[in-house]
């Protein structure tokens, strides 16, 4: 079974989340910041992330540029799920290592759409 880290601060979204993935097979680990998520990872890499970008502690892009400086961390798909819908935002989180962007409010057929286009599903 594939598993996915759910990093967002709020609970809502974590549990909307874990919801969703556990419909699509994946074991799910969650973490409320960046900091949280990067202490996981330490432990063990999950095959993919679902990242938020407004985060206290360690931010979205921050976990993202430390996750791809950790051994395989380069390896691990990371899904972007924000407010922020700008270009800018969107080419920063590209452009530093995401694997894809999706924008909330998200449901279960975005997901899936972009966890297979990154060849998760």
């Amino acid at each position: 079974m594939k598993s996915c880290l759910v990093v967002d601060d709020s609970r809502v979204i974590r549990m909307v989340a874990r919801k969703i993935l556990e419909e699509l097979s994946f074991e799910v680990l969650e973490a409320e910041d960046g900091q949280v998520a990067i202490d996981l990872c330490k432990t063990k890499l999950p095959d993919s992330v679902l990242l938020d970008w407004n985060m206290p502690v360690m931010n979205g892009i921050e976990f993202l540029l430390a996750l791809r400086e950790m051994p395989g961390g380069t390896d691990v798909p990371v899904v972007f799920c924000t407010t922020e819908n700008d270009l800018g935002h969107i080419q920063q989180a590209i452009g530093s290592g995401a694997s894809e962007y999706i924008m909330k409010p998200f449901d279960s057929e975005i997901i899936q759409s972009k966890f297979s286009q990154v060849g998760l599903i």
